[in-house]
């Protein structure tokens, strides 16, 4: 057993289990590659991602994927929240592999997580590798730290939102944004 197995076990002692009893007997093991797996967003550097996924193109208009589902741990209690976001910008000269940007969301997702520092942290990574015209990012999630405890709002969600350049600047184009975003499926 690992590190992590070794301190699940313990948490089942702890609960009053039986740690050797059948159903838990490698339940350690498990739940420690289940957290290996949910957080190996840690081991992930934008930089590798993109690769050579950058390419230059003389489209100025805006560029939108909307609906990338991600799931993620949130910090406070270590319970999963999971929702879609919606990236969108207006390249200057430079455009990104369309499942670049989902799998940028999936680095900051498998990690321990705010949903507003991940939000602002796919933003950032877009504006930083891309260097656009103008960059937005909405997140919209269901929070299991809501809906199982405290104060057990189901069907509650968050959204929250990320602008630079002109998605911040222009209102024109903040609208066309959350408009596209927002709109019959």
């Amino acid at each position: 057993m690992g590190d992590i197995a070794d301190h699940i076990r313990a948490i089942l002692v702890a609960l009053g289990e039986d740690p050797e009893r059948q159903g838990l007997k490698r339940t350690p093991v498990r739940v420690e590659q289940a957290y290996r797996y949910l957080t190996q967003g840690y081991q992930q550097r934008v930089d590798d991602i993109i690769g050579h996924a950058i390419f230059r193109e003389t489209h100025h208009n805006m560029v939108l994927v909307r609906d990338i589902e991600f799931y993620s741990l949130c910090e406070h209690h270590m319970l999963p929240f999971f929702g879609r976001a919606h990236i969108a910008y207006i390249p200057d000269g430079r455009i990104i592999g369309l499942s670049k940007m989902a799998r940028i969301i999936d680095a900051f997702a498998r990690r321990l997580q705010v949903q507003e520092r991940m939000t602002e942290q796919i933003v950032d990574a877009l504006e930083t590798h891309l260097q656009p015209i103008g960059v937005g990012v909405v997140l919209d999630a269901e929070h299991l730290c809501m809906m199982m405890r405290g104060v057990m709002k189901q069907g509650s969600t968050t959204i929250t939102s990320a602008m630079r350049g002109s998605f911040l600047a222009d209102q024109r184009t903040r609208e066309e944004f959350l408009r596209l975003v927002h709109g019959r499926r």
